[in-house]
């Protein structure tokens, strides 16, 4: 079998998972311009926390070789994969496309021929506007529906492919991320670039609205004195809701969940709306009632278990106990925190306590999103609305 070389940018968990998935097929050069986490892989660690990207480096047969000289990876490409950072800017109300645009140019310099799948999450509307303002049409997107600390494991198991051009090269590509697949029977659209921009941002908003939802349904519980658990059971038994993703939070939080909502509502501008909007103001609200009940309990300390998104992601950017945290802080409160993955004294003015012992003894209150085992021990001290230990 003829290999093909595939190029892949932005190393973050989207685009190390892909260029994994690929080279276990095909010639594989990841690029990032971090040259200590280049330098890492090139031995074989994971700079992210995966476990599969993990087992993978260290035990599969990978044709994958990594390097911070975009000439290196470019160079005879058929296809250059896209996954830089898109973080969401509050002022203009838009993702920062600027990394991924300015990918876009230097491949049309260095590989003319090549077609660019862009991975990296971005407004609707960016493809067709990218293509004009730039002058190629050789920019395709394909979004991905991963999750952090999982991000391999969803490639190899995908629950869709998306690819948004209805072309040969977007089959072409599609195949691709379906050879690399350990199941065959997945799913495959191939659609319009802008559909296939909105399917991304639809399909993350609805996953906020169901959070959304269920923390709405538990804030209920909670003013009321009413037994949650039974609530969200005797719900979640009709079979057009389901007894899925139904689990209490503080807020949906992590990478792409808040910004993705965001996004959407600032498309939406000239749209009538009111349920995008809800959405992201309900987040807000939850996290303004969990602080409430927490400094109900007239606590003197107050102690975060985990700033981490979730369980088995070592992310806590956007991670909704932070809103948790900086509320009570502006409340007053002293706020201790408990990080193991964060290597500094303070964390947004409040003191880090690594130590876990002493951060359970100073702490009158301990707010964990997740119940863990190591908090079992002083369970009577914990808030949180974690009702199964699911995501």
């Amino acid at each position: 079998m003829t290999k093909t070389k595939i190029s892949v940018a932005g190393l973050g968990y989207v685009g190390l998972s892909v260029a994994v998935l690929l080279a276990r097929h095909h010639r594989v050069v990841g690029l990032d311009l971090d040259a200590d986490r280049v330098a890492l892989l090139q031995q074989g660690t994971s700079p992210i926390h995966d476990p599969e990207i993990s087992r993978f480096l260290a035990s599969e047969e990978l044709d994958l070789t990594f390097t911070t000289d975009p000439a290196t990876a470019h160079a005879d490409a058929e296809f250059v994969v896209i996954a830089t950072p898109t973080n969401y800017d509050p002022e203009t109300t838009y993702f920062d496309t600027s990394s991924v645009e300015a990918v876009i140019t230097q491949v049309r310099e260095l590989n003319p021929d090549t077609t660019m799948v862009v991975k990296s999450t971005v407004p609707v509307g960016f493809i067709q506007d990218v293509r004009a303002r730039l002058g190629t049409d050789d920019v395709l997107f394909s979004p991905e529906f991963l999750r952090e600390g999982q991000a391999l494991a969803d490639n190899l198991r995908p629950s869709r492919i998306v690819v948004g051009e209805r072309s040969e090269r977007g089959r072409r590509f599609a195949e691709l991320l379906l050879e690399g697949a350990d199941v065959d029977d997945v799913p495959v659209l191939l659609t319009e670039p802008t559909e296939a921009e909105a399917i991304k941002l639809f399909a993350n908003t609805y996953l906020a609205m169901r959070v959304a939802y269920f923390n709405e349904l538990d804030s209920f519980a909670l003013a009321r004195g009413l037994d949650t658990r039974q609530i969200i059971e005797g719900v979640s038994l009709d079979p057009r809701i389901g007894d899925h993703y139904n689990n209490p939070s503080f807020g949906y939080g992590g990478y792409c969940l808040p910004k993705d909502s965001k996004q959407l509502l600032a498309n939406y501008s000239d749209v009538p709306q009111t349920l995008i909007r809800a959405v992201v103001e309900a987040n807000a609200t939850r996290k303004d009632y969990i602080a409430d009940d927490v400094l109900a309990r007239d606590p003197e300390v107050v102690g975060i278990h985990r700033l981490i998104m979730k369980a088995g992601s070592d992310n806590f950017r956007e991670s909704s106990v932070q809103g948790v945290m900086q509320r009570l802080v502006e409340r007053g409160v002293e706020v201790i925190v408990h990080e193991p993955e964060l290597d500094a004294e303070t964390f947004g003015g409040c003191e880090v306590v690594n130590d876990l012992a002493v951060f359970k003894a100073r702490a009158d209150v301990v707010v964990a999103n997740r119940f863990t085992d190591d908090l079992a021990d002083v369970a009577e001290k914990v808030y949180t609305r974690d009702l199964s230990g699911t995501d």
